[in-house]
C-alpha cells in the first residue's frame, strides 16, 4: 500500500466510502512502481464535482510522483467510483511504461546481449 496518499475534494465533500475505495484502488498500484522507487513515492487525488448545463460531471485527477518523472492523469464521467476506475487503468499503463524507461541499466544490457546472440546466431 502506498505510504503517502493524499484525496482532496474540489466543490465536493469527499465521504468515508470514497475515501476508502480510492485508498483501495490506488494502493494496488504499489505492486507496478519499481522498488527503489516505492520508498518515495506519493500521490494526490482530486475529485471534482462540476455542473455543465444542468448536467453533473465527475473529474477525478491524479498526479503520482516518483523518482525522476511525474505521471498526471485526469478523467470525467458520469460516476465518482467510474473515474477512479479508469484513472487506476491508465496509471497502470504509465507505470509501465515509466519502468521501460527508467529500468535498470543491467537489464538493457542482458537485453542487447540476447539480442545480438540471437542475431548472431542466424
Amino acid at each position: 500500500m502506498i505510504k503517502k496518499l493524499e484525496i482532496n475534494g474540489v466543490h465536493f465533500d469527499v465521504d468515508a466510502k470514497l475515501k476508502t475505495y480510492v485508498t483501495k484502488k490506488l494502493g494496488k498500484l504499489e505492486k507496478y512502481i519499481p522498488k527503489r522507487a516505492r520508498e518515495s513515492a506519493h500521490i494526490e487525488v482530486f475529485l471534482k464535482e462540476v455542473k455543465i448545463k444542468a448536467k453533473k460531471e465527475n473529474i477525478c485527477e491524479v498526479n503520482l510522483y516518483l523518482p525522476g518523472e511525474t505521471i498526471t492523469t485526469k478523467e470525467s464521467t458520469v460516476n465518482m467510483y467510474a473515474a477512479v476506475d479508469i484513472v487506476e487503468t491508465k496509471l497502470k499503463n504509465q507505470i509501465k511504461k515509466y519502468k521501460v524507461r527508467h529500468g535498470s541499466p543491467q537489464l538493457h544490457h542482458r537485453l542487447i546481449g540476447k539480442l545480438r546472440r540471437t542475431n548472431h546466431n542466424l
